[in-house]
């Protein structure tokens, strides 16, 4: 059966404290209750600086069974080396600690900035050097750089399949031949909600489909209205059956995505400025009836607080 992960990006925010997280609640209980509030989220901390394999399994810890993390992959890779150079970048990033999260690791999130543009033979050297499981993962780990000693994590944990979405925001990816280089390697295209700033996309390129709704009306900001929620239900309801919106924004329409009967969704809510992320993912959450187990453990956690 396919599975739908639906919550946040990150889960460390101020303005959040006294409405989501109920007040008195200490910022080292947040991700315990962020956690039971949605079924999976996305780590950003790692987009700006490597974290530690103590980390990592501090939060695979406060987490509970079945909980799925996704991880943003560094800005140094993408907004800074631009992928050029980046064997042991991404050996130190693999290093870092993100196979300690174990069964709980889900996709990589390896997102581009506005004025990256599409290099073919570039993108594809990046795209052949991602690992396709821990074990591919932990090798790669090995040869991180000798500043990363002592606080390194290659322990592969198993051999699981790894899972890669790419968000791209200039234009000129919105061409055939990046689709299509996408799905060769099982690398899912990101679809991303930008309230119109960015290239919305929605061509399916992998096992699984990778959304981000960062707000429809205001960037960052926008709350979803019951009808745009309930559009994105839908939507996901047939990505989920193996199946394409009928109105479907595709960059390549004679792309047929590798047959499937199901495929699993990442759903993540990044319009965290005025309060709307968690509370939209649970409606979302309730949508798809996943909200029943998700039920703050008695005694320990708080209920959420009222939506402001």
């Amino acid at each position: 059966m396919s599975a739908i992960h639906i919550g946040i990006s990150g889960w460390r925010y101020t303005p959040w404290r006294g409405h989501f997280y109920p007040e008195g609640l200490t910022q080292k209980r947040e991700l315990q209750f962020a956690s039971r509030a949605v079924n999976s989220i996305e780590i950003n901390g790692s987009f700006y600086a490597l974290q530690t394999p103590q980390r990592y399994a501090e939060w695979y810890a406060d987490t509970p069974e079945q909980f799925v993390f996704s991880v943003k992959a560094p800005r140094y890779i993408t907004h800074i080396l631009r992928l050029r150079d980046v064997h042991k970048p991404m050996a130190n990033f693999f290093a870092s600690g993100v196979l300690e999260l174990k069964e709980k690791l889900g996709p990589f999130l390896w997102q581009f900035p506005p004025s990256f543009k599409f290099d073919p033979p570039l993108f594809e050297a990046f795209l052949a050097q991602l690992p396709t499981d821990t074990q591919q993962a932990a090798a790669l780990a090995r040869q991180h750089e000798s500043r990363v000693n002592g606080k390194a994590s290659m322990n592969a944990h198993g051999k699981k399949p790894l899972r890669h979405a790419v968000e791209i925001r200039h234009k000129s990816f919105a061409v055939p031949e990046f689709v299509q280089m996408l799905d060769k390697y099982g690398v899912a295209l990101v679809i991303a909600d930008t309230a119109g700033k960015w290239p919305y996309l929605e061509d399916v390129t992998a096992n699984f489909l990778y959304l981000r709704l960062h707000g429809d009306k205001k960037l960052y900001a926008s709350g979803y209205t019951d009808a745009a929620l309930e559009r994105w239900g839908d939507r996901i309801e047939c990505w989920r059956h193996g199946k394409q919106p009928p109105d479907a924004h595709l960059v390549d329409p004679k792309h047929t995505p590798r047959a499937r009967k199901q495929r699993d969704v990442f759903c993540f809510f990044d319009n965290d400025i005025k309060v709307r992320a968690p509370f939209d993912a649970r409606q979302l959450l309730q949508r798809f009836e996943l909200d029943k187990a998700l039920t703050t453990e008695p005694g320990k956690l708080p209920e959420p607080g009222v939506l402001p």
